[in-house]
């Protein structure tokens, strides 16, 4: 696999055309009190977010776990990445966990162990400008997997705040010339039609709306600067822009189901920077990916799946008898 052509690049650039698998039209994201997120170009075409950059950094991290073998998906096993148990069973791990690394469940459970350790390894001043490159060993080292989607040490006892990672691949997806689809149904109650609506019971009246579009794009960047920043070597840099690219081909190959309502084909993928790169295909992605996890081994952990155990802190109330 070579990357050689994005050495001197900032970022890559990929834009995917999507359609509807059947039909016309789809359902967007909806947001709390916002509804579907419309909005205007100055040419005054109506546009739409379909999926914002929270929900595509989730889909594009949940292409590497096989939740069938709840292990990491075959070409990447061997990368580093914490999971929690609890009274001998898995709980979660950082893969999963929507703060990854910073998770409730890794850093706020009653043993300690992680925590200190990830505190000595950190060495963290009490005050001054922190040191990013030791958070991108210690990172590689426990969820490298972190350095794809950011992360933020909220703990005080780690830095208070100061250590924080964008993400350096993010993605969305937008509709342009947009028209609104006004649809309605009925919940059906079979036992009492005419039971208390406002505990749920009862037949409901209700409407949806859903859209149709001109176009549909997905756009992805991936930050190799970001990437070049964490002064890992060519080898680490390899593996992540090879995890990338992998995500992005399995996310529209296989992930493109966002809703009931919203079931998306990919129809073409593009690079748009650099111009005339050609992106790696699945398959030969799927065959390098095991060579670039060996050969990046000796950064992580021994062995690369760190185990933590989680009991919940005691309640202040608790505490006090």
């Amino acid at each position: 696999m070579d990357f050689s052509q994005l050495k001197d690049e900032s970022r890559l650039l990929v834009e995917a055309d999507l359609q509807p698998l059947q039909g016309t039209r789809f359902q967007p994201t909806g947001f709390p009190d916002l509804g579907a997120a419309e909005y205007r170009l100055p040419d005054d075409t109506r546009m739409l977010l379909v999926e914002s950059a929270q929900s595509v950094a989730n889909r594009l991290e949940n292409t590497i776990w096989d939740d069938n073998q709840k292990d990491v998906v075959e070409p990447l096993r061997g990368i580093s990445y914490v999971v929690v148990k609890q009274d001998g069973e898995v709980l979660t791990n950082s893969l999963l966990e929507a703060h990854r690394i910073n998770s409730f469940y890794i850093l706020e459970g009653k043993d300690k162990t992680f925590f200190e350790q990830l505190k000595q390894e950190l060495d963290i001043l009490a005050s001054g400008p922190v040191d990013f490159h030791k958070l991108a060993k210690v990172l590689v080292k426990y969820d490298i997997n972190s350095l794809l989607h950011g992360v933020f040490l909220a703990k005080k006892e780690l830095a208070g705040g100061r250590f924080k990672l964008a993400r350096a691949l993010s993605g969305f997806i937008e509709a342009s010339n947009v028209s609104d689809v006004q649809l309605g149904g009925v919940k059906n109650d079979r036992v009492d039609p005419t039971a208390d609506s406002q505990r749920g019971g009862g037949n409901i009246p209700y409407h949806r709306q859903e859209y149709t579009a001109e176009s549909i794009t997905a756009y992805f960047n991936l930050d190799l600067a970001q990437i070049r920043g964490y002064q890992l070597g060519e080898t680490v840099e390899n593996l992540l822009i090879a995890m990338a690219i992998w995500k992005i081909r399995r996310f529209l190959n296989d992930g493109l189901r966002l809703r009931t309502a919203c079931d998306l084909e990919c129809l073409d993928v593009r690079v748009t920077r650099p111009q005339n790169y050609e992106l790696p295909s699945h398959e030969e992605l799927t065959k390098a990916l095991p060579k670039l996890v060996e050969a990046t081994s000796q950064w992580f952990a021994d062995p690369p799946v760190t185990e933590v155990q989680y009991q919940a802190e005691e309640k202040s109330k608790d505490k006090k008898k």
